[in-house]
């Protein structure tokens, strides 16, 4: 196989691991220095700010149970694409609340990041906000 046709079969054939983790570390790296002053951002802090961004009460602070209420709403979210959640309403106080579609199958903790991070991924994506 030619060099170049080589090299370019080899980009069309990265990984979907290499693609998540760069996307992924996109995203990281986004909102690391968006929200953190540059210190990196974990998981559960990536999943506790699209909750408030899906609120929409960004300059509000909350008690513990409504920043796991937060989370919660994230995960919702994230996971609504896959057929996992569907939206239902909006409460009194304006907090989103989703139905359960179908329960989400035993996950090992690895395989529950992976998916995570590759719901994310998507939400940045729909959001415009990677590529």
């Amino acid at each position: 196989m030619p060099k170049n046709l080589k090299s370019q079969f080899q980009n069309l054939t990265m990984s979907r691991d290499e693609q998540l983790k760069l996307r992924w570390d996109k995203v990281v790296s986004l909102l690391s220095n968006q929200f953190a002053e540059g210190d990196i951002l974990d998981l559960d802090a990536i999943i506790y700010l699209i909750g408030v961004q899906e609120l929409g009460k960004v300059h509000q602070k909350f008690k513990k149970d409504e920043k796991l209420n937060l989370m919660h709403i994230a995960i919702c979210r994230l996971l609504e694409p896959y057929g996992f959640y569907e939206f239902d309403y909006f409460d009194k106080d304006g907090w989103p609340h989703y139905k359960v579609k179908e329960e989400l199958p035993p996950l090992k903790a690895g395989e529950q990041s992976v998916l995570m991070k590759e719901a994310i991924v998507s939400y940045f994506i729909e959001k415009e906000l990677i590529e």
